[in-house]
């Protein structure tokens, strides 16, 4: 009686350690919507996952909550991932989550309302409003070289907080500015002159979603299980966008005059980024001195079933 007793225990604990919900931090950013599709429309539970949204207010919240391991998973950049694991693989990319596709970029660089502005040789010598050592920040960079602007030519203002990015931009103090949409498709409903942005440089700009290596490691079935249900929302968004209207507009941080309006943007599926990616990326970040050597592609992502670059 009492082995039966310690036996059925132990089995009831078992269920409730694999029972315990996948906690993964969530901005209130476009590339989300996979996962609020896929909890709308019960597909986790259909995976057999158990899945528990973290809202975070900043990456930078994020990125404590994964440091303190409060959380298993995140979407954040490739740089974010390289940071992290600078001393030691603590964090691998599951699989890009989004990237610029079709008509909808993920982020612009734009002018001030009623700037003569208008091509990316223009910002030669301009300060440009960034976020430094972010994907903004590299983005723009390789844009504005690729546009023919030498390194020197190339000048970035750091205003770290995008709501303040938004508000210098369109009261002229700043001549122009990168950010992120949906709040750079409304400073364009306001005036702000639209200069370039990422659908002509897909190569540089990825979300991705990179998860712990324990959870990885010790419960594979349970990332696995994740990315199917993703990656089943991802294709119903592709197929009809507009059907995820009111959930975009309730989960994603949205200006109220362009919730109607803001193209709901396709996504990725079941794709990696590439070797090629990686190493540009760790080629910009030596080049910024945020990591002293670079990382092997093959130790940052984790190469899920199913997923390929």
């Amino acid at each position: 009686m009492r082995f039966f007793l310690f036996f059925a225990t132990g089995l009831f604990l078992c269920t409730m350690v694999q029972a315990k919900p996948l906690r993964v931090a969530l901005l209130p950013i476009p590339d989300a919507l996979p996962f609020h599709v896929a909890e709308s429309r019960g597909y986790f539970k259909e995976a057999g996952v158990s899945v528990q949204a973290i809202p975070v207010a900043s990456a930078l919240e994020r990125d404590q909550l994964m440091q303190a391991g409060r959380i298993h998973g995140m979407i954040n950049e490739m740089a974010g991932t390289a940071i992290f694991n600078r001393d030691g693989i603590r964090m691998q990319v599951l699989q890009i989550a989004r990237k610029p596709m079709d008509a909808s970029p993920l982020f612009r660089i734009l002018a001030r309302p009623g700037s003569s502005h208008t091509g990316p040789e223009d910002l030669k010598g301009v300060p440009t409003g960034i976020s430094r050592h972010t994907i903004i920040e590299y983005l723009t960079d390789r844009m504005l070289q690729n546009a023919g602007l030498k390194e020197e030519d190339i000048l970035k203002r750091s205003v770290p907080a995008i709501p303040e990015r938004f508000q210098l931009l369109m009261q002229g103090r700043l001549e122009a500015a990168v950010m992120p949409d949906p709040l750079a498709f409304a400073a364009m409903d306001q005036g702000a002159v639209e200069i370039a942005n990422d659908l002509s440089a897909p190569f540089y700009s990825a979300s991705v979603l990179s998860f712990g290596t324990a959870i990885i490691r010790e419960n594979r079935a349970k990332t696995q299980a994740f990315l199917s249900a993703w990656n089943r929302a991802a294709e119903d968004i592709n197929q009809n966008p507009e059907a995820f209207r009111e959930l975009f507009i309730q989960k994603v941080r949205t200006p109220p005059q362009v919730q109607k309006s803001y193209p709901i943007p396709p996504f990725p599926v079941a794709e990696l980024p590439s070797q090629e990616q990686w190493q540009d990326m760790m080629n910009w970040m030596l080049g910024q001195g945020l990591v002293n050597q670079a990382m092997k592609y093959e130790d940052n992502m984790a190469f899920p079933e199913g997923i390929t670059p």
